[in-house]
């Protein structure tokens, strides 16, 4: 008894000792997740350029003293932000967007806009910004240009197409589209047919009366042909987009979809609410939905007829997809053609030429084709095939919103494609078929725009390295890209319409963006000036961007937050979407775990995220690695990292904690029940845990679909491995989450019930979304990371 006494005192001197002296941070996980406006500072957003050129525009709140973001503005003469009033805004002349090249939102020579305020249309004349107001409606007029003679603006109105005189104001519809069928002639029985023509034939009265009606539907017939009305075409159930005339107005060209499935969508409930009953909520639906037909249709004004666009004249249509051919899927051939939809046609503005973007729905196919309006037939340009699937800068995973459009001589045809391994910009000839490929290199391009006379490109580029952006032009040819901003960072820049000046939005890993202006390739000036005294107070660290050699033989990129004085544990992050960069010399879009890994590394731990396989910036081969296999090269990439840390640190594998949201989650979850042996314990927040249950373009990309890939499906969803869970596991999630859906952590949660899992807790939020709002729901959730970590990595 008395011997263990000196024993006590020491443990107690020795716990004493250890307490004492731990690390600690001037941060607190309370501090770093209140309303970053209000602790870092409100940062802008979006800048633009007038018409003119003279005034640059932007989004701000500066130190939180508005309710929400507000308009500001600087002059080239006055640099000084002013904010906007409330009149100027409601009087504020168009958005400079860009020359915008063949789409006639500009007459010939530049003079005159036209452009959409609220739902009416607007014209505006450049040299003395005057603003005329064309229509006052209560209707919606959209999609506004210039005919091609310049004496009239063109524009849809409730799915129908008007060309309004600007001399005289006449307003002409020129489609005439409606919903429902056609009315069709009601025809008697024989009964019927009988009794009307003894009634015929027994009165003159009869007879009278039917002469007369035919006499009176012959006159409206000839009074309506006199005015030259435009043909009446029925969509049925069926609903109307791409609505649009060629520039010489004989041509009208638009798509048809039928509704959206009913019945097939998921639904969520909304738990806290005003009235205290729950509220049932329409969400998304699965991954695996029926393919919808989306057909394309040319109306012929001058030979009054309507026609469907055959889309499956394109060579490949017909193609069955290499995965399903190695895996012995059965395909019906009769059945086999694809489903395909377009966009476009995207007339040149001469309207001698059209070309359209058609996608098949498991895009793995992307045809540039040249148009004949006239007899329907298709002519290749270019044709990007990926077993995988079709994406990168500038090209959309599921069509629509790629980039293209017309240069001023109307014969080449602009476009991005992967078909290099990186995203670059190319031309095609309509008329050669010959393609250009005007950028090259390892490295990607993003929003190619073009000059006023059209000679010159400008776009941002991560040139030199992935993780910056610079802003470069370069002849319209391609050749030698000059570099336009200076400053370090990444750069999201608008360049003025007479291209002498720069509006820039920059920011470094330590520092949100800001707002500079610049001449180009000259120093630029800041502008705005918004982290609060309490933000700029704390040394933030500019993590050590370092490259580790994977499995593979692969060099991977990583940011490392490095500890003054190293407790012996590390932590990994996982970005989440898949498909995004956060390895990089900018702001990071994750800056409140940005903050969470500088108070980690005041405690002492190594911190290190990583841009694994599937990461945007990388080019094709990086972002496909993971199809039809989520959980592999990408989760290898993390075990690859934990070895590092071994290696580099010397801390061990039950040492290393790894975190992450949503597909950070994911990649959690299968580190954990899959290779446990490089992990001591998880955080996976808002995670998907069985990808058939998630939405469909996304996923249905990645892994085809569960009907088709079952494998794919099989080996990719960490529900499937539960059983390999032998590390603390903390799960957080919204209960109203719509993207990843409540369902996924339950279904998960009773697979480890059943499996007589220990150490493992699901954290709920009951008012929280995919994304969280509320200030006291972060703070919970760190705490919550930071005790696992605390608790279980730390030695």
């Amino acid at each position: 008894m008395y011997s263990l006494k000196p024993i006590s005192a020491s443990l107690f001197v020795l716990f004493f000792t250890v307490s004492a002296f731990a690390q600690e941070s001037e941060l607190s996980v309370a501090t770093i997740m209140q309303d970053p406006a209000s602790y870092i500072g409100d940062w802008p957003s979006t800048p633009y350029w007038s018409e003119d050129g003279q005034t640059l525009y932007f989004n701000w709140n500066p130190m939180g003293k508005f309710e929400s973001d507000s308009l500001f503005k600087i002059t080239r003469e006055d640099l000084t932000p002013q904010q906007v009033s409330r009149d100027e805004q409601l009087n504020q002349g168009p958005v400079f967007d860009g020359w915008q090249h063949g789409e006639h939102v500009y007459d010939s020579d530049f003079s005159h806009k036209v452009y959409v305020r609220r739902g009416d249309l607007y014209l505006f004349e450049r040299e003395t910004g005057t603003q005329t107001r064309l229509t006052q409606t209560r209707g919606f007029e959209g999609s506004p240009r210039f005919a091609l003679a310049g004496d009239a603006i063109i524009f849809e109105r409730d799915d129908n197409l008007y060309k309004l005189a600007l001399d005289s104001g006449k307003l002409a519809q020129l489609t005439d589209l409606r919903d429902g069928r056609a009315p069709s002639e009601s025809k008697p029985d024989e009964q019927g047919a009988f009794l009307e023509a003894q009634q015929s034939e027994l009165f003159e009265i009869i007879r009278e009366e039917q002469e007369e009606d035919e006499l009176r539907t012959a006159a409206r017939e000839r009074d309506e042909n006199a005015l030259n009305p435009p043909p009446t075409w029925y969509a049925g159930s069926k609903s109307i987009s791409q609505l649009q005339l060629d520039p010489t107005e004989r041509y009208v060209s638009f798509v048809t979809s039928p509704p959206p499935e009913s019945g097939k969508r998921t639904r969520a409930m909304d738990w806290v609410t005003e009235s205290g009953y729950t509220e049932v909520l329409n969400a998304r639906v699965k991954v695996g939905r029926v393919p919808q037909e989306r057909n394309l249709h040319i109306q012929d004004l001058t030979r009054d007829t309507t026609y469907q666009i055959d889309l499956h004249q394109l060579e490949g249509a017909y193609d069955v997809p290499k995965y399903m051919r190695e895996e012995g899927v059965e395909v019906d051939s009769s059945k086999s053609k694809r489903t395909l939809f377009s966009f476009g046609p995207f007339w040149s503005a001469d309207g001698k030429h059209a070309v359209l973007e058609v996608r098949t729905d498991d895009n793995k196919d992307r045809w540039l084709a040249r148009l004949d309006p006239a007899t329907g037939t298709l002519d290749l340009l270019d044709r990007q095939h990926d077993e995988a699937w079709i994406a990168g800068p500038g090209i959309s995973w599921f069509g629509g919103g790629s980039t293209g459009g017309w240069l001023p001589d109307n014969r080449h045809y602009y476009f991005q494609s992967e078909a290099s391994g990186h995203s670059h910009l190319y031309t095609v000839n309509v008329e050669t078929g010959e393609v250009n490929q005007l950028t090259e290199g390892p490295f990607e391009v993003f929003d190619p725009e073009l000059s006023q006379d059209g000679r010159t490109w400008f776009f941002t580029s991560s040139e030199g390295s992935p993780s910056i952006r610079h802003f470069y032009r370069m002849p319209v040819t391609g050749g030698k890209r000059e570099r336009l901003t200076t400053l370090p960072g990444r750069n999201a820049a608008v360049i003025a319409p007479d291209g002498d000046m720069l509006g820039i939005l920059n920011s470094i890993q330590t520092r949100p963006p800001e707002v500079f202006v610049q001449v180009p390739t000259e120093e630029a000036a800041r502008i705005t000036h918004s982290q609060t005294e309490t933000w700029l107070a704390y040394s933030w660290r500019a993590p050590k961007t370092i490259h580790f050699e994977a499995s593979d033989g692969v060099m991977v990129p990583a940011h490392v937050f490095e500890p003054v004085e190293p407790n012996g544990a590390a932590v990994l992050f996982v970005h989440g979407a898949g498909y995004m960069q956060n390895v990089h010399d900018g702001w990071s879009s994750y800056y409140r775990e940005y903050m969470f890994h500088n108070l980690l590394a005041d405690l002492g731990y190594v911190v290190i995220q990583v841009d694994f396989r599937a990461s945007a910036g990388y080019g094709r081969d990086w972002r496909t690695a993971i199809y039809r296999h989520m959980g592999g090269r990408d989760l290898q990439d993390y075990v690859d990292a934990s070895q590092y840390i071994t290696e580099t640190y010397g801390i061990g594998p039950d040492h290393i904690g790894i975190y992450g949201g949503s597909y950070g989650g994911f990649i959690t979850l299968m580190a954990l029940f899959t290779e446990p042996e490089y992990f001591g314990a998880g955080a996976a927040l808002r995670s998907v845990t069985d990808w058939a249950h998630y939405n469909h373009t996304y996923t249905s990309n990645i892994l085809n679909t569960p009907a088709t890939d079952s494998l794919a499906f099989a080996r990719s969803s960490p529900i499937n491995f539960a059983e390999g869970l032998e590390d603390p596991l903390l799960m957080p999630h919204g209960m109203i989450d719509l993207n990843v859906q409540f369902q996924d952590i339950v279904r998960l949660g009773q697979r480890l019930i059943e499996l007589g899992k220990e150490d493992w807790e699901i954290a709920l939020y009951p008012v929280e979304g995919h994304g969280f709002q509320e200030p006291s729901s972060w703070t919970d959730e760190y705490r919550r990371i930071l005790k696992l970590f605390e608790g279980h990595i730390r030695p």
